[in-house]
């Protein structure tokens, strides 16, 4: 049974933990203030999960998932994560996040900047423009015509072929818009992100992560 470490538990991370366990994954989810306060969702979510500290929740995964924001301060499980597929579900949000020098000026994308931080890790950039509540609703099965697509980025193959599986078991087909340093194509105010409130095909993904124009943000 494959386990997925999922490091942060809000609206993302709780949700992606419903969908893959609704797949038959095994999951074990960590946030900031500890196991004990996960009791709740962790009813919810049934047998196949555990709460766990983060470090726990990374050692125990055969893949990774962060769901919470960048800070160049953060300490991560870098050991605890060596060698393992790490997605980042991360949207960098100035009035959320402040600013970041590197990715205002478009020297560094958020994902560039997280594989830093874990540099023994493979980083993906993956489930960041579809909105959580969504992600069973736009679900569809393989072959279905209205079937959505969604993003990946990674510098690492591998990284890319497992995301675009785990994609396909939750209902998705996969545009891969590689390597990090094109992750900017699918931010926040680009013409696919427009639509992520209701998805959109995968050609139309294509012909928007095309359409995009990278600017220095003020």
């Amino acid at each position: 049974m494959t386990t997925i470490g999922i490091i942060g538990a809000g609206e993302v991370g709780s949700q992606l933990a419903r969908a893959a366990i609704a797949e038959g994954y095994d999951v074990v989810i960590a946030n900031s203030r500890g196991p004990e306060t996960l009791r709740a969702l962790i009813a919810e979510l049934g047998p196949s999960a555990r709460a766990a500290y983060a470090a726990d929740a990374a050692a125990a995964a055969d893949f990774a998932i962060l769901a919470y924001p960048y800070k160049p301060s953060d300490t991560l499980p870098v050991e605890e994560l060596a060698g393992k597929v790490v997605l980042d579900t991360n949207n960098y949000m100035v009035w959320r996040d402040g600013h970041h020098p590197d990715i205002d000026s478009g020297h560094k994308t958020e994902h560039e900047l997280r594989q830093e931080q874990l540099p023994k890790s493979k980083i993906a950039k993956a489930f960041t423009h579809v909105q959580a509540p969504s992600l069973f609703r736009l679900a569809r099965p393989a072959g279905a015509p209205d079937r959505r697509a969604l993003v990946v980025s990674s510098d690492h193959p591998e990284a890319v072929a497992l995301v675009t599986r785990f994609y396909d078991q939750l209902g998705y087909d996969t545009v891969d818009n590689s390597p990090l340093s094109e992750s900017w194509r699918s931010t926040p105010g680009t013409p696919m992100w427009r639509h992520h409130v209701d998805g959109q095909s995968r050609q139309q993904l294509i012909d928007n992560l095309r359409r995009a124009q990278r600017t220095a943000r003020p």
